[in-house]
């Protein structure tokens, strides 16, 4: 992978205050709930440009794309955005918390000359065209790059960590804020003109692998290839080790609802041809949650032994189900890294072939929704279920990142979701003007 540096544009604090207050999480991880507080936490959060709200008399010319173009701009006019005086690169240090286990992830921001899938860049999700429209529509009206795309790359030497770490040992960080789940960013400049060298030298010797950001990615190769503006080669991208001690992948959970003439009980009569089931029942709320904690202990441990297997709930009761039959996948046209993930199990054998929940469903988000788990975000799921608003929860195990390196070697896609890096690459830290 080729890199540079460059000078960001960043938020400036003696125009904007508290440059903390300016950074969004990712566009597509955004509730509605969230973009309004984004929106009132600084008359300058990036969530005006990256998600802005829409309005009943937008049109072609008048939209939240044109709104956009219209607050940089402004941003750039009143100095709230100020450019950095020299090419830099940046280390991003995310300081954070799983199951009460603390963790430090590092990296870095530089920009990445694009390449197609294959010539030292793997994708490892599937795309939908709608996401890749929108972020385009938006690229055109700013020409300007505001959201890292996330990549993973090998370095078992663990030679550019030591680069990140002398960056920021015992020095001030140019932005430093904790977001709403508690996890500390971090940002420093890479000042060593030495070793920003080694980085560029390091980096030109290896692949790298799209951990998160596929639709910002081939959005970037769309617009190159409209407008062949040189600039737009390049993409601002944040880099990671995948020996990184704070590489945290967490499970994305199913909800599933909107299916016609849905039973749960006759899906569990017809699991057995493939699944062992294990149900958890519960009479009153005071052992649900005991019944919810010996199914998850089951999930977990069928993770440390690497076997495919699922919780469910129905409102009723936990199941915990573990395939049975390996031989269910083997007709599929694919590799045996991707036959041994969860989700593709998932997607196969029980979304799609006894709920029906195809490829066409899947694009058009009907019937499922993603739940990451952070937070009290699986039990808001278990609640939809239990207020009839969905029907059911599959509860999944991560996907572990020798198994995304593995599927991206045989230059093959998981489902969409199969992977929740955490904690996300935050927006506006850094901005790119094309």
């Amino acid at each position: 992978m080729e890199i540079k540096a460059f000078k960001a544009y960043r938020f400036n604090p003696d125009v904007v205050g508290d440059n903390g207050k300016c950074i969004a999480p990712p566009y597509d991880v955004i509730s509605p709930a969230q973009q309004k507080k984004l929106y009132e936490q600084n008359p300058y959060n990036i969530i005006r440009i990256i998600l802005g709200k829409t309005e009943p008399t937008d049109n072609d010319k008048k939209n939240q794309y044109s709104r956009a173009a219209e607050y940089l701009a402004d941003w750039l006019n009143k100095k709230a955005l100020k450019q950095d005086e020299k090419e830099t690169i940046y280390a991003y240090v995310q300081n954070f918390e799983v199951a009460g286990k603390k963790y430090q992830r590092s990296g870095f921001i530089a920009l990445g000359k694009l390449a197609q899938f294959g010539a030292g860049v793997r994708p490892h999700e599937k795309t939908l065209d709608g996401p890749k429209a929108d972020r385009l529509k938006l690229l055109q009206a700013t020409a300007a790059q505001f959201e890292l795309v996330f990549m993973l790359y090998d370095d078992p030497q663990r030679q550019t960590d030591e680069i990140i770490e002398k960056a920021t040992a015992n020095k001030k960080s140019i932005i430093e804020f904790a977001d709403d789940d508690g996890v500390k960013h971090s940002l420093y400049p890479i000042d060593s003109q030495e070793d920003t060298k080694s980085l560029v030298k390091l980096m030109a010797q290896k692949e790298v692998l799209i951990a998160d950001g596929h639709h910002r990615y081939e959005t970037a190769m769309n617009y190159y290839n409209l407008t062949k503006n040189p600039a737009a080669q390049w993409l601002m991208m944040a880099f990671v080790n995948v020996h990184n001690k704070g590489l945290v992948i967490l499970p994305t959970h199913r909800l599933v609802g909107n299916l016609k003439n849905y039973d749960t009980d006759e899906l569990i009569k017809k699991l057995p041809s493939n699944f062992k089931i294990t149900e958890f029942e519960y009479k009153k709320s005071e052992t649900k949650e005991k019944a919810k904690s010996l199914m998850m202990k089951r999930l977990g441990k069928a993770f440390e032994q690497g076997q495919n297997a699922f919780g469910i709930y129905d409102g009723k009761s936990f199941y915990f189900i573990s395939l049975e039959n390996k031989d269910a996948l083997k007709s599929l046209p694919m590799s045996d890294a991707s036959k041994s993930l969860d989700v593709v199990v998932l997607h196969k054998l029980i979304l799609e072939g006894l709920l029906g929940i195809g490829d066409a469903q899947l694009a058009g988000e009907t019937n499922i929704e993603y739940i990451k788990d952070v937070g009290i975000a699986a039990d808001e799921a278990m609640a939809k279920v239990d207020s009839g608003e969905k029907q059911i929860l599959f509860f999944m195990n991560p996907t572990k990142a020798e198994q995304v390196k593995q599927v991206a070697a045989a230059n093959e896609k998981m489902p969409q979701k199969s992977t929740f890096f955490y904690p996300k690459i935050f927006s506006g830290l850094t901005i790119n003007k094309l």
